[in-house]
């Protein structure tokens, strides 16, 4: 928070409150006070004087109503802080995601945000939540982002805004639609006509929909990002960010304050800031706070310090231990800049969950996909409960400001359901005919998803075996083909999986003409560095030894769509499919004692696969991999008085007896060790 008189901090140039100072709200109030009856001799009558008085009430209303500021959200450059209706301002603030949280739990987290103290909620909007397909927009139900836009305004909460068009956050593409990779060359964040084209189409779409939420207009939108941490791209193309501009002042007005966000570092900063945005900083509890923003002072030598993303904890990866961050250091650090009077924004406040295929995945030197759960270890779980690290936040938030009036919410209620029995529908390939109503499309060689527009799930990919092959022979891809994980079935019987950046190649035997299929699984594409025009599919041939294979039946499948239309329940199991591993399906219901809580299911001895219930979409399981061992079921998807359908897609191998268990409480930390032992 600046003030008018402010204390230097040793080291770079910002400023410290001054403790013997304090801030009055400057609003004008009319008083009559100096309207005052003289006594003595001369009495006039009240009629006389009334109407003057009321005169001059009505001339100083008028007076007050035009010396109020408009409402406003500026930059103090003098004072290096915010102004708010031209008042000095700091925002404490929290990172939530509202395509990550059921609707119906969207009050019940925003609430909790807002009696933890903070006093602004920072949003991303991802481009592909809204449009899946070119054109074609979903902003109903839990897209709804007007709707959750109004009721932030309505809890009393300020928003920080994000809307891209990239916006990372560990989500599928960054958020960019993988329609955009249907033209193969395009090169994504940059001043391609062809990806700009996308981008003004879809901003003329949105930002119509913020500018009356923006606080100028009445509304609680105080700034708007532009693109997001573009520094970290390595096109540093300054035309797109100038383009960007343009379109957002086009759109938006000239007064909303648009910023941009990037790590510390100097190659960063220099690329992904532009004159026309306000240049913030992330950085998480391990930096030294006085070296971070000393480098936002590089670039932004006047004005507030604002760390735009402050790391509460960190995102899991499949096969990698469970992240967690200390609450003391979390507490510690935003104290440290709280002190230097900087704006804090905490990522993430509440964190939430990757549902259907959402997550996205990083590459460090290999792939690695983002868990279903992004819990994050934040100060709210991936259910929405309070935690420990929540409370000792608030206890630091309460030293700078007050906090609301009133308890904490309580966490959510939890149900453990129990154990679930399943049984075995059919497999996968037994059922083409429900999943790819249109039939394959026939292809000398494999086309990746992007070319047959098929942008998450499922592809299979069959052939024949061109000879016989009596000795084992090797079919295998090349580096970077399988994207990201093919199960391989000979005659529909399980031969093992292909994955990227792991094994490549597998022993097969088998007679000429024999059936090979491949289904190939999407794990999310890449959303972080300059990977993120990721293919998905066979992007090759694969071969026989060393032989090409050719002349493919391509099958794209829309397993959600016949899920949420109820397939396959009521159906009788297909009897031919009993006791062979690899991909099918199992089902199975179970029913709510009276009301539908949250809940979260664990698979034990399962592989990996998919689960739906009641046609929700509940992401990936991945157990034999970890960390996460358990799904977040929101109560919100189950039924109350009528069977819970419960459809999974095992693609290694269900257990002899498949059971599902439902539990009060999730289990994050289980991993692989080295030699394959799974240890808690």
């Amino acid at each position: 928070m600046c003030h008018p008189l402010l204390q230097e901090v040793p080291g770079f140039r910002t400023w410290r409150k001054h403790p013997a100072l304090a801030y009055k709200d400057h609003v004008m109030v009319a008083s009559t006070s100096h309207f005052v009856l003289h006594s003595g001799s001369t009495k006039r009558p009240a009629r006389m004087w009334l109407p003057a008085l009321a005169l001059l009430l009505v001339a100083g209303l008028l007076y007050t109503q035009a010396s109020l500021p408009a409402r406003s959200f500026q930059l103090d450059l003098e004072k290096d802080c915010f102004l708010k209706d031209g008042v000095p301002f700091r925002y404490i603030s929290g990172s939530i995601h509202y395509a990550r949280v059921p609707r119906p739990a969207w009050r019940d987290r925003l609430l909790k945000m807002y009696m933890s103290g903070l006093s602004a909620v920072q949003v991303y909007i991802p481009w592909n939540y809204h449009e899946p397909l070119p054109g074609v927009y979903d902003f109903a139900g839990n897209r709804d982002v007007e709707a959750f836009l109004d009721l932030t305004a309505e809890l009393g909460l300020l928003v920080i805004l994000r809307p891209g068009p990239y916006i990372c956050a560990e989500w599928e593409m960054g958020g960019l639609p993988a329609w955009l990779l249907w033209k193969s060359d395009i090169v994504l964040r940059s001043s391609d006509p062809d990806y700009l084209a996308a981008v003004d189409s879809w901003l003329h779409v949105l930002l119509p929909k913020i500018k009356p939420r923006l606080y100028q207009y009445g509304g609680n939108i105080i700034s708007v990002q532009v693109e997001n941490e573009y520094g970290s791209y390595y096109a540093c193309d300054y035309g797109y960010l100038r383009h960007l501009l343009a379109a957002f002042r086009a759109l938006l007005g000239s007064e909303v304050l648009l910023f941009t966000t990037d790590d510390t570092r100097a190659e960063d900063l220099r690329c992904g800031t532009l004159q026309g945005l306000y240049a913030t900083v992330d950085f998480g509890p391990g930096s030294n706070v006085t070296e971070a923003f000393g480098a936002q002072r590089q670039v932004e030598p006047k004005g507030p310090l604002v760390n735009s993303e402050y790391y509460t904890g960190w995102l899991d990866y499949w096969g990698e231990a469970h992240a967690s961050t200390s609450s003391a250091r979390v507490a510690q650090g935003l104290e440290d800049m709280l002190q230097l009077g900087a704006n804090v924004n905490m990522y993430m406040f509440h964190g939430g969950t990757n549902f259907a295929y959402w997550s996205g995945a990083d590459f460090k030197d290999q792939y690695k996909p983002v868990t279903t759960s992004y819990d994050y270890d934040a100060p709210l779980s991936e259910a929405g409960d309070p935690t420990e690290k929540l409370f000792a936040i608030r206890t630091v938030i309460s030293k700078f400001q007050p906090l609301p009036v009133g308890p904490m919410p309580s966490a959510t209620a939890k149900y453990a359901y129990g154990w679930v029995a399943l049984q075995k529908y059919a497999d996968l390939l037994d059922v083409l005919d429900v999943l790819c109503t249109s039939g394959p499309i026939h292809s000398q060689f494999p086309l990746t998803f992007e070319a047959i527009k098929q942008v998450h799930g499922f592809v299979v990919y069959r052939t024949q075996l061109p000879q016989d092959v009596p000795e084992p022979a090797v079919l295998g891809a090349p580096p970077h083909t399988i994207c990201d994980r093919g199960y391989v079935m000979l005659q529909k019987e399980y031969q093992g999986t292909l994955e990227r950046d792991g094994q490549t190649a597998l022993r097969v035997t088998g007679r000429a003409g024999d059936t090979l299929d491949v289904l190939l699984e999407n794990m999310g594409r890449i959303s972080f560095g300059a990977n993120i025009s990721d293919f998905k599919g066979l992007l090759g041939n694969l071969s026989l030894d060393s032989s090409p294979l050719s002349n493919w039946l391509i099958y794209p499948l829309a397993i959600d769509t016949a899920v949420q239309q109820g397939w396959p329940h009521g159906a009788l199991p297909k009897s031919s499919s009993r006791g062979r591993a690899g991909p099918a399906f199992y089902t199975g219901t179970f029913e709510t004692p009276g009301i539908a809580w949250d809940t979260f299911v664990k698979f034990p001895d399962w592989g990996k696969g998919q689960l739906w219930i009641n046609g929700f979409n509940l992401g990936r399981y991945w157990p034999r991999r970890g960390p996460q061992q358990t799904l977040f079921v929101p109560g919100s998807v189950l039924h109350v008085g009528r069977p819970n359908n419960i459809t999974v897609l095992e693609l290694e191998g269900a257990p002899p007896t498949p059971l599902l268990l439902f539990l009060d409480q999730p289990v994050f930390n289980r991993t692989l060790s080295h030699s394959t032992m799974a240890t808690e």
